[in-house]
């Protein structure tokens, strides 16, 4: 699946590096890599450590939801394969919704599952995600209301989090009441789109309407399983909120890490905000996070630009970096079988 992506993972990265060059070239590479070279490597250990919790916590959150849809697996072996779902959203364009289809596969191999079954599983997991860095986003705009005087950027930056927090729910809850008739809409515009791919380009014979809606319905049947369970949302949430936490903790390390303490609401706020450019053409949102990330953080304190954007290099060393390759190598293991 990634073979016939290639084109598109090649374009964004080249669109990602174009936009770091920029980056740089504004701020300074000379003075960002002088920012680098005095950061502490004690506390820069801190941050990958930060960024491994992470991962483990979503890997078992994806575990939690795998376990409702009937698929045991050892801890061990969801954050592996989480780790894989990393590599997937950070090598094709539009992060999580380019990378789904592959993650879907990955995690259905894996575990011996229906395709739609590990589909779902992936689908709730990064559904589940956006409510907890919401809440945080807004518990961080809330800090900053009681102690702030909104100006400037930081007045829209505060705004985007409050219809954020507004349209986010209201989605989920629209999406989950009319869930039947989403599910026929899906079929139908899904059906000849299934059809079309798999018989011209991948030259395999054409499923037939009764199979395809089949594999649409088993998807949304395990999505309403998991929508079903209050105990295993809950514990699912409460495992992303914990990764946002550890993911919040790598920038406010990264920051500490060349001498700067900031307020943890200012991480509280530019992660979830940073990972929204995840949902640009580029890969894993390279470059369009680093840029929110450094817009954010500069509106929120005052920090010189080349300390932020050497903090904000450190911060996806570890969150994009990390995780690209060791879920790479996962990913190898798991295509090969």
């Amino acid at each position: 699946m990634l073979r016939e992506n290639a084109r598109s993972i090649i374009a964004g990265f080249v669109g990602s590096l174009l936009v770091l060059a920029a980056i740089y070239w504004f701020v300074g590479i000379n003075q960002t890599v002088s920012k680098l070279s005095m950061a502490d490597t004690g506390v820069l250990v801190l941050v990958f450590v930060g960024a491994v919790c992470w991962i483990v916590s979503w890997g078992l959150a994806l575990r939690t939801v795998l376990g409702v849809l009937g698929s045991t697996i050892s801890p061990l072996k969801a954050t592996a394969i989480f780790s894989g779902v990393l590599f997937a959203n950070n090598v094709t364009p539009f992060g999580q919704a380019g990378g789904e289809p592959i993650s879907g596969l990955l995690i259905s191999r894996a575990t011996d599952r229906r395709y739609e079954t590990g589909l779902a599983a992936i689908a709730s997991v990064d559904a589940l995600n956006f409510i907890p860095s919401i809440v945080l986003a807004v518990c961080g705009v809330g800090y900053f209301f009681v102690t702030t005087t909104f100006v400037g950027d930081l007045r829209y930056a505060a705004g985007t989090v409050v219809v954020l927090a507004l349209l986010v729910p209201m989605g989920f809850y629209l999406g989950w009441q009319h869930r039947y008739r989403l599910e026929r809409a899906t079929v139908g515009a899904l059906t000849p789109v299934v059809r079309f791919v798999r018989h011209t380009l991948l030259r395999r014979e054409p499923l037939g309407q009764a199979a395809i809606e089949r594999r649409i319905e088993g998807f949304f049947t395990a999505i309403e399983r998991v929508g079903s369970t209050p105990r295993k949302l809950a514990l699912a949430l409460g495992l992303s909120a914990l990764g946002w936490l550890a993911q919040a903790a790598c920038l406010w390390l990264s920051l500490f890490a060349l001498d700067h303490s900031v307020s943890l609401s200012v991480v509280l706020i530019a992660v979830p905000l940073g990972a929204i450019a995840g949902v640009t053409p580029l890969p894993g949102g390279l470059g369009g996070v680093d840029l929110v990330l450094i817009g954010v953080i500069s509106a929120l304190v005052t920090i010189n630009q080349p300390t932020i954007v050497a903090a904000v290099l450190i911060h996806r060393a570890a969150v994009y970096l990390f995780p690209t390759i060791v879920g790479g190598g996962i990913t190898a293991a798991i295509a090969s079988r």
